[in-house]
């Protein structure tokens, strides 16, 4: 005879004049439980006995309780070094929100109208729509890996369907505001401040991210054959740990006019450190806080004081309203596009691990297509079409 795993057992109320059925048994840890089934029906408790009795056969493990908060601080446990720092930042925010929208209240509790209800506080409290979706990813994600270690059955975000959100536009500078950008790094910068003609000629001629140039080392520069490589760094004793984007090495081109200039200024630097964008003085702060222990892999991805403060001056001294210095590489990028190359090269040349980020965010229309198009439409109506304008009546 197989020997039953769970049994019933009967448990007094306060009173002692009614009762109630418990499950008594030992789970797959060994643990005894007694869990209380609420009720006198020996029919029922039959039927709740014999589902607890095939699960204990079965292997299967009842998700855990726990909260909101807990389901987080347990998911950042697991991942942590699996994944960029910056994404378990955005499942923070992600969730906070969430909490503040629903309550703290048990994972096991949390459905599609949960999910629902979120959309329409963040964008009450004005996130906009691409925000949203963003924020809807993180959570979809994070409940998606509780359900792959059994902490949830379903994920209740599964059903969430983005928000519909207009393209982003991108900003690229125009041939005009790249001259002026260049007039306006020419003069005189900080002492104590990054060079800031130097970061934006290689910006605008290799199109790499800010963190990929400010973590920028001279051994990443091949000067023979006019190229530079974007690497991760190690932790040594003179260069901090970082970690490339999309984890993706590639090796850009150089002009032979942007490594001269570089060479210009290895050569003029009287204390060399590895970093090519880090003055001597940053560099030693930062060598500071990592022998004390306060320097982060968060703090790495840039490694520069009040960097958009900064380049928000040079934007200011060259006339330009708006913009960030993520719109060099945007610029770079078109031009690649505009003058030939393939969106699969510049997909490489990027560092894009998904084709769509090139061709949703890249490929912008520049003046010259604006230009070619007039003229174009201007062949096929001809130019009575003027003349036929000027003549026709006016309703107002």
């Amino acid at each position: 005879m197989v020997k039953q795993l769970v049994k019933l057992r009967t448990r007094p109320s306060r009173d002692s004049k009614t009762f109630v059925l418990m499950l008594d048994y030992i789970d797959a840890s060994g643990k005894r439980n007694r869990e209380s089934l609420g009720h006198a029906d020996k029919r029922k408790a039959e039927r709740q006995r014999a589902q607890k009795e095939r699960e204990l056969r079965m292997g299967i493990v009842v998700p855990e309780r726990m909260r909101l908060s807990e389901l987080l601080a347990d998911s950042r446990e697991r991942t942590r070094g699996q994944v960029r720092e910056t994404t378990l930042t955005d499942r923070d925010e992600a969730m906070r929100h969430l909490i503040d929208a629903v309550g703290d209240i048990d994972v096991q509790e949390v459905s599609h109208r949960h999910a629902e209800v979120f959309i329409q506080v963040r964008l009450d409290a004005g996130n906009a729509p691409a925000t949203v979706n963003k924020k809807v990813s993180a959570l979809k994600r994070l409940f998606q890996l509780a359900v792959l270690r059994g902490q949830l059955e379903t994920n209740p975000f599964r059903h969430v369907t983005r928000l519909k959100a207009p393209a982003r536009q991108v900003r690229v500078f125009s041939e005009d505001e790249c001259d002026n950008l260049l007039k306006a790094v020419r003069e005189p910068y900080r002492a104590d401040g990054p060079d800031w003609e130097l970061l934006v000629v290689v910006a605008l001629c290799t199109a790499m991210r800010r963190g990929e140039l400010l973590n920028l080392t001279w051994a990443d520069t091949d000067f023979d054959r006019l190229t530079v490589s974007v690497a991760p760094k190690q932790d040594t004793k003179h260069t901090w740990e970082w970690r490339i984007k999309d984890s993706e090495r590639r090796t850009l081109p150089l002009t032979r006019e942007v490594a001269e200039l570089l060479k210009g200024r290895r050569t003029a630097r009287a204390t060399l450190h590895p970093y090519i964008f880090i003055t001597a003085s940053r560099h030693q702060q930062i060598q500071q806080r990592r022998n004390a222990g306060r320097w982060t892999l968060t703090d790495g991805r840039c490694p520069v004081n009040n960097f958009n403060r900064g380049f928000g001056t040079v934007l200011e001294r060259a006339g330009i309203i708006g913009g960030e210095f993520h719109d060099l590489r945007r610029t770079c990028l078109s031009r690649w596009l505009a003058n030939g190359l393939t969106e699969y090269d510049v997909m490489q040349l990027a560092g894009h691990s998904d084709f769509s980020t090139t061709h949703r965010f890249y490929l912008a229309v520049r003046s010259d297509l604006v230009d070619r198009a007039r003229t174009a439409t201007m062949a096929v109506m001809g130019t009575d079409f003027g003349a036929h304008m000027a003549r026709a009546p006016v309703f107002g």
